[in-house]
């Protein structure tokens, strides 16, 4: 049977000693141009380590205000308001590999159908419940970690000879469901999806967006006006800058985004933005998809550029503007690795690649350090300010990714 580069980086990591698969993952970086798009990996993977960091901002003071989030009135964004849609584009880049991998081992379109809507409900699940880490009995710290085992033993992957993972899985369902039964806030509402949360929200727009592909693969057309067609969902549904909106407050545009859980569309045009990206880089020769992705790249801003004059850039209401500049700083970075990947410059990523292949566990570890942090009672130091804050948030994130290599050596890894 002939062993892909994904598949090779697998059995080295069930069977090798870290240090070995260290690297090895090198050699297979290197030589698998054919056989994985390693500016996906890279691309996640680093949006995963800033989004760490950002995420760990709070912890810290003295943080220049570009680097936070803004609040959602003021029109402009930080660096933090960059990240979110940046992870939303790598799951739309990634969804046509794997679809087409599927369907060329003879998946049915049952399958995969069912296969995308298990991973959907999978994110909304866990997104749900860190959502409602703050409305628990007991300390959240201790939430946190029932949460975490819980994840693990339900979607973790386990090694195929392992026999009690069935037994395993009942188990972590088992502690969800104590969670989810006990949560009680101080007003006396129960465990609850007042708002999906990060992951949520990517399981909904990337259950849109797999969908889209599984349906229209073959008529890349359809794709490109149902992208389209969530533009013309953000423009129609979100109020302007000077206040008034293109249609009454209640219609039947809006109530439709809302019952399929697009809301005003801007995740989901990230994601479709991704997914076309991909398509895109496969109907065009390598010695012009630089250029193609620049000049994308360059129109996606020109349009953020003409519409802000009508809409303020807003991460947390999704304008259009900020869809636009974030596609476009999307692009150009996506396209800059593509460069590195073509003259073979992407070894450096060795070390970080968990957070590109295991992006799931990483997301989780944070929490792990937030719990401990909730236990011993600790607080950032009043001279950790300003950039040796950051740094400290930035030395979270590595060793969130060290800690993933010894997950991965444990046969701990989340997989959905």
């Amino acid at each position: 049977m002939f062993l892909d580069a994904s598949h090779l980086a697998s059995y080295l990591c069930a069977n090798s000693h870290t240090i070995k698969y260290y690297f090895l993952y090198i050699c297979i970086m290197k030589l698998s141009d054919q056989t994985r798009n390693i500016a996906i990996d890279i691309f996640r993977g680093l949006t995963m380590i800033l989004m760490i960091v950002v995420n760990d901002l709070w912890t810290v003071h003295g943080v220049p205000v570009w680097m936070e989030h803004t609040e959602t009135d003021f029109d402009g964004m930080g660096l933090a308001d960059v990240v979110f849609p940046m992870f939303l584009f790598a799951v739309g880049l990634s969804i046509p590999y794997s679809i087409d991998r599927r369907s060329a081992k003879g998946a049915s379109g049952e399958s995969m159908l069912g296969h995308i809507i298990s991973r959907t409900f999978a994110l909304i699940v866990m997104g749900v419940f860190i959502q409602n880490a703050d409305g628990h009995t007991f300390s959240k710290g201790l939430y946190w970690l029932i949460m975490l085992a819980g994840f693990f033993l339900v979607w973790n992957r386990y090694p195929a000879e392992f026999r009690s993972r069935k037994l395993l899985r009942a188990v972590g369902l088992v502690l969800l469901v104590f969670l989810a039964t006990t949560v009680r806030y101080k007003h006396g509402g129960v465990f609850r999806a007042g708002w999906w949360g990060i992951l949520g929200m990517i399981g909904w727009a990337y259950l849109f967006s797999a969908i889209a592909y599984l349906l229209l693969r073959r008529r890349s057309i359809g794709l490109v006006l149902l992208f389209i067609g969530l533009i013309g969902l953000n423009i129609l549904t979100e109020d302007m800058r000077s206040g008034d909106s293109i249609l009454p407050s209640r219609n039947f545009i809006t109530e439709l985004g809302r019952a399929l859980n697009l809301g005003n569309g801007s995740s989901s045009i990230m994601v479709m933005g991704g997914l076309l990206t991909t398509i895109a880089e496969r109907s065009l020769r390598d010695r012009y998809r630089l250029a193609a992705g620049i000049l994308a790249a360059l129109a996606f801003f020109a349009l953020g550029w003409l519409s802000h004059d009508f809409w303020i850039i807003s991460k947390n209401e999704g304008t259009l503007p900020w869809c636009m500049y974030t596609m476009s700083i999307s692009l150009a970075f996506y396209s800059f690795l593509r460069i590195l990947e073509r003259f073979r410059l992407t070894g450096w990523f060795a070390p970080l690649a968990p957070s590109g292949t295991m992006t799931l566990t990483v997301y989780m570890i944070p929490y792990i350090y937030y719990a401990i942090r909730k236990f011993a009672g600790l607080s950032a130091p009043d001279w950790l300010t300003g950039w040796l804050g950051i740094g400290k948030c930035l030395l979270l994130a590595l060793l969130c990714v060290a800690v993933a290599w010894v997950f991965r050596r444990l046969h701990l890894e989340l997989k959905v």
